[in-house]
């Protein structure tokens, strides 16, 4: 038999592991964080040495000495001065010769600058080096001097001593290494008392017995026929199950979810509104895009705290997608409602005209009836072979005039009646919902004007709706298909939202152009497959 594996205390394995990452860290450190300093300590200088020749070079006093030989004492002066207050190493201005015209030693003043590296500067172009001159190797920042005419004039070289620069990095290095040793006790310490404060979080259980609780909860989870969510605090999915996943992608939902906010991929979900209020929400229909699911929600409270919330769903295949408002169903009633309602118009019409015994105005009122309702069913009859679309267009042409508004009727040839009853539905319940909005568009308008356009070919079918109305302001047209919002008032904004359902359902898409006071224009487009074909 082979010896039994040892297995460390938790207490004895975190402190072993802090004290390994804390040393693995102070040598990461040593390598890494040192060089960076290094080298954001010599950009500091860089910067400090540009930033002091930038002040020099666009001081009135440095460009009026290099322009007037009078005032050219004043320069060395003023360097001087700005090189103790600023503690570099020297201030040089030369002309265009390289001849000085300050220096901290008084007695090179007009003699060439030393170096070699003043030949860019010279040029008009700002650069930084390292070279050696009279005072030895230093760190070099070269400035152009230009006059009121942008013509260059000189140019200022401020130097910082590298020594200066390696002394800085070696300070900088000290307090690192400081920080890292004090870092290795503190970690030591707070391994200790991590361990404690761990193993009384778990109950005093070891991390294999914590493990294979977590195994059980997982099998328990997963192995449910209802959708389990979970978020924490802030709203981030924390656990997803697998039949929760499943519904979730029936509804086109795509993953992954974990780690994901659950606002992001589900808006409706009302966890957030659970989070913050901390009550549950029980027995609810919840629409996840086009399945309809039975959910509750739960706030996750420990010790008085909302630590998160819990969401369980599961499909409810026998409540319909929507209610009847505003669905095909309703569109079909409301059409012969419509043309009842106009029907018993004209019957109020003929039967004033007997009880006034005009028989002649009677016959002619029924022939123009006539004629004019036997033209407009051919028109439309004649237009779209499928009876339930046709009649509902006839629905409309009666509700556009019973409202005093003029609904036309365009487009070249005919739309054939579809290979699927379905499409039928959605196509009453887009046009009847775009047709209904611009009914309601020109309705305070001078011109009360509806165009129904048409178009086949190649098993696409476009129907584009036009109205005389004010038009959409720009800032809400991309929030017009959102379920519920409406510039209308309350308990409105369901029927462009249907619009939008039934055009994915049919694979199909909408574009909306619109200009103040010069109406709207909604374009669909979808395939449509006849049964001709």
């Amino acid at each position: 038999m082979g010896k039994p594996k040892l297995k460390l205390r938790l207490q004895t394995t975190i402190t072993l592991l802090v004290c390994i990452v804390v040393v693995m860290a102070l040598f990461v450190t040593e390598i890494l964080i040192t060089n960076r300093i290094s080298q954001e300590t010599r950009k500091v200088q860089e910067e400090k040495a540009t930033d002091i020749a930038r002040i020099v070079a666009q001081s009135s006093i440095v460009i009026m000495g290099l322009q007037n030989k009078k005032a050219e004492k004043d320069i060395q002066s003023f360097a001087n001065d700005l090189k103790r207050s600023t503690h570099v190493e020297f201030i040089v201005v030369m002309d265009m010769n390289g001849l000085r015209k300050s220096h901290p030693n008084r007695h090179l003043l007009g003699l060439h600058f030393v170096g070699g590296d003043e030949g860019p500067v010279l040029k008009g172009k700002e650069h930084i080096s390292t070279a050696k001159g009279t005072l030895g190797l230093s760190l070099r920042s070269f400035v152009p001097v230009f006059d009121e005419k942008n013509k260059q004039i000189g140019a200022v070289a401020v130097g910082i001593s590298l020594e200066k620069v390696n002394q800085a990095i070696a300070q900088s290095r000290k307090i690192i290494l400081i920080g890292v040793g004090v870092g290795i006790l503190v970690g030591v310490l707070g391994a200790l008392f991590l361990a404690r404060k761990i193993k009384a979080i778990l109950f005093g259980l070891e991390p294999s017995e914590v493990a294979k609780l977590l195994e059980e909860r997982s099998a328990m989870l997963q192995s449910t026929k209802e959708g389990i969510l979970a978020v924490d605090q802030v709203g981030i999915t924390t656990l997803v199950n697998n039949e929760g996943v499943r519904l979730l992608q029936i509804a086109g939902v795509d993953g992954p979810f974990l780690g994901r906010k659950i606002d992001d991929y589900m808006p409706n979900s009302r966890l957030s509104t659970v989070l913050v209020t901390g009550e549950a929400l029980l027995d609810q229909e919840q629409e996840i895009n086009h399945i309809t699911v039975l959910t509750n929600r739960v706030p996750v409270i420990v010790k008085g705290k909302i630590v998160g919330a819990i969401a369980t769903f599961r499909e409810k295949t026998e409540i319909k997608e929507l209610a009847e408002q505003l669905t095909g169903v309703k569109l079909y009633a409301e059409a012969l409602r419509t043309q009842s309602h106009e029907f018993m118009n004209k019957l109020h019409v003929i039967s004033g005209l007997i009880h006034m015994k005009d028989y002649q105005m009677v016959s002619s009122y029924i022939t123009k009836i006539v004629n004019h309702q036997q033209s407009e069913v051919e028109f439309v009859v004649s237009r779209f072979k499928d009876p339930v679309l046709a009649g509902f267009i006839l629905g409309k042409l009666s509700f556009a005039r019973e409202n005093g508004c003029e609904l036309i009727i365009a487009g070249e040839g005919f739309l054939p009646e579809p290979l699927h009853q379905e499409t039928t539905h959605e196509v009453v319940t887009i046009l009847g919902n775009l047709i209904d909005n611009a009914l309601d568009a020109v309705a305070d308008c001078p011109l009360k004007k509806v165009t129904l356009r048409f178009d086949y070919y190649d098993e696409t079918l476009v129907l584009e709706v036009h109205d005389t109305g004010p038009g959409i302001d720009e800032e809400v047209r991309n929030s017009l298909c959102v379920k519920g919002y409406s510039t209308k008032g309350e308990n409105r904004g369901i029927g462009l939202f249907l619009v939008q359902r039934s055009l994915e359902k049919l694979a199909g898409k909408v574009e909306i152009y619109s200009q103040k006071g010069k109406g709207s224009t909604f374009i669909v487009t979808f395939p449509y497959k006849s049964k001709q074909e």
